[in-house]
């Protein structure tokens, strides 16, 4: 495999084809590895997460020129304070991450990239700190025998829970299969109630209404908006700095002009009352962060929201509903099944 380095903006740019068409076929074809978000992540450093830090980016190609691996690293210091490789991504705002490689190129590209970080081009690292690797990467096992194949150390540090549903492709059944009765008997219940404002109204003047965003002459209101029913919680809004909303709308257009932003909203009135800001990619529904105006939770408009995004994705034949990072106990009520994110922490000394 040759090996090749991208340090630059304008080099990491031009690869968005190719990188996006190799991203398909990769072992981990997750939305945080497509070319466009982790372009939009470097550009503001993930909205302020890291005060500084290199691009290198290490891509392997076979003979014929064609891709074998790329690993998206930056260097900067990490939170132990040391020179380290990590995951273009890394940490807070990228639930999954890991590296590029189709399954059977996937050891050898691990060797190469190793065998060039132990030599004399490489940058001053210290440790490999990659966050967010799925527990069932196969990163992992392939990552930790290259490593010791060189006698260097591995460690793994599990990380968040990241709840799932795998969907049966029918609302009914799902209802019926994946949630217990209370639960399914309090879905239906929060459901219907906020339905019947509309069973009471003027069918030309329904009071209540849910949509996804498909108009990008109105996205940026639209994302204001989500952003402003963020912002209702005290947490959230300390997260929504100026360099964070930067980062999410830079993000945000690049995964709608890509087709793989699904933004929707629950209105009441013609307010919004809840938002959900997901990833509708690969057949999967990747959920990544959600609103609330307070003022209409007797209607528990995020429940019932989330019913319907559950009920789309039924209908629409998504296999995967997927809550990524967070142990919340509502996850739970809907059906999701547990596994982890973990680290992985390699040294080149014992």
């Amino acid at each position: 495999m040759k090996i090749e380095i991208i340090t630059n903006l304008e080099a990491f740019t031009s690869l968005e084809k190719e990188w996006n068409a190799f991203h398909k076929d990769s072992a981990s074809a997750v939305p945080f590895l497509r070319h466009e978000y982790l372009l939009a992540w470097w550009q503001t450093l993930g909205g302020g997460e890291w005060p500084q830090g290199e691009l290198y980016i290490v891509t392997a190609r076979h003979a014929d020129g064609a891709l074998a691996g790329i690993a998206p690293l930056f260097l900067t210091h990490n939170r132990d304070g040391l020179p380290a490789l990590m995951l273009l991504g890394s940490i807070e705002i990228s639930d999954y991450l890991d590296v590029l490689a189709r399954p059977a190129d996937l050891p050898a590209f691990l060797n190469a990239l190793l065998d060039h970080l132990a030599g004399s081009d490489a940058p001053a690292w210290q440790v490999l700190d990659w966050y967010n690797l799925l527990d069932s990467s196969p990163t992992i096992l392939a990552l930790t025998a290259a490593a010791e194949l060189r006698g260097w150390t591995v460690a793994q540090e599990p990380l968040q829970h990241c709840p799932y549903i795998s969907l049966p492709g029918d609302w009914e059944t799902y209802l019926a299969q994946q949630v217990d009765k209370k639960q399914r008997h309090e879905i239906r219940r929060k459901m219907r109630r906020i339905e019947e404002l509309n069973a009471r109204s003027d069918p030309a003047h329904q009071p209540v209404r849910w949509y996804i965003v498909q108009d990008e002459a109105s996205l940026d209101a639209e994302i204001d908006a989500f952003l402003g029913l963020m912002a209702n919680d005290p947490a959230k809004a300390a997260f929504l700095t100026t360099a964070m909303r930067a980062q999410m709308l830079l993000a945000l257009h690049a995964a709608f002009k890509a087709g793989w932003l699904q933004l929707s909203f629950l209105e009441v009135n013609g307010e919004k009352a809840a938002g959900y800001l997901n990833f509708d990619y690969d057949n999967h529904i990747w959920v990544y962060n959600s609103g609330l105006d307070f003022r209409f939770r007797e209607y528990s408009p995020g429940w019932v929201l989330l019913g319907y995004l559950l009920q789309w994705a039924n209908e629409n034949q998504r296999g995967i509903f997927d809550f990524m990072r967070g142990d919340e106990d509502y996850k739970y009520k809907f059906g999701a099944i547990d596994r982890r994110v973990v680290r992985a922490v390699v040294r080149i000394e014992g």
